[in-house]
């Protein structure tokens, strides 16, 4: 059983869960330029994060997810997973866990043949019962603002006590206390700590700066610590 009392699952690792609930912010990746691996994932690591998902949004993210996975300290993840295809690619190139936007049987399937926790996303109570029947215990929810915000999520999870949420999608540094005052919400998906922006301009010092800033909003200072 998980500090929750829920059970732990077969859909996600221990691990990766204990990563999530000790972090509770997950930096969403989006660049095309495998240069800024090394660096950002430093630059992450010194702000107290690390964990990362990189997005296969770009023709290059297979080159990015490879060379941050490669960095001592950080555990490295790909999002945006549509197909076993894109799984087997992004575990071949290092990634510790995988994302779906949505509920695919298939990229359920290549992440627990490859031996690697995948967060599957789900928007409705239909697809929250189905990766519940499935063995899952940590779900994406997505896209998170989109779907009704905080309220919508509060409501759908209430008869789902066995699971966990990571809300993604349009959370800014401003919403993300909201999102991780659920008790359900283990940890909430973002790119504020690393825009395409600050990714372009190669500014790791403010990437640092935010996200430290965003380990302090995850333990609710000045609030007392998250339970």
């Amino acid at each position: 059983m998980n500090p929750r009392g829920r059970p732990s699952g077969c859909g996600t690792l221990p691990d990766l869960r204990a990563i999530l609930a000790d972090s509770c912010v997950v930096p969403v990746i989006v660049s095309d330029d495998p240069g800024i691996a090394g660096p950002l994932s430093r630059a992450l690591l010194a702000g107290g994060i690390g964990i990362a998902e990189v997005t296969l949004r770009t023709p290059n993210a297979l080159r990015v997810l490879a060379g941050m996975a490669g960095t001592p300290g950080l555990v490295a993840g790909a999002g945006t997973v549509l197909n076993a295809r894109q799984a087997e690619a992004a575990v071949s190139c290092g990634a510790r866990f995988l994302v779906s936007p949505g509920y695919s049987p298939s990229v359920n399937q290549a992440a627990a043949d490859a031996g690697v926790p995948v967060l599957p996303g789900v928007a409705t109570a239909t697809e929250m019962m189905r990766a519940i029947d499935d063995g899952h215990a940590v779900v994406k929810y997505f896209p998170a603002a989109a779907s009704g915000g905080p309220a919508a999520l509060r409501a759908l999870s209430a008869p789902f006590g066995m699971l966990e949420f990571v809300p993604t999608g349009d959370i800014t540094q401003a919403s993300a206390a909201t999102w991780l005052e659920l008790p359900a919400v283990i940890a909430v998906g973002g790119s504020w700590m690393a825009t395409p922006d600050l990714l372009r301009s190669r500014d790791f010092t403010a990437i640092t700066a935010l996200a430290l800033a965003a380990t302090r909003l995850s333990r609710h200072e000045p609030g007392g610590a998250r339970a």
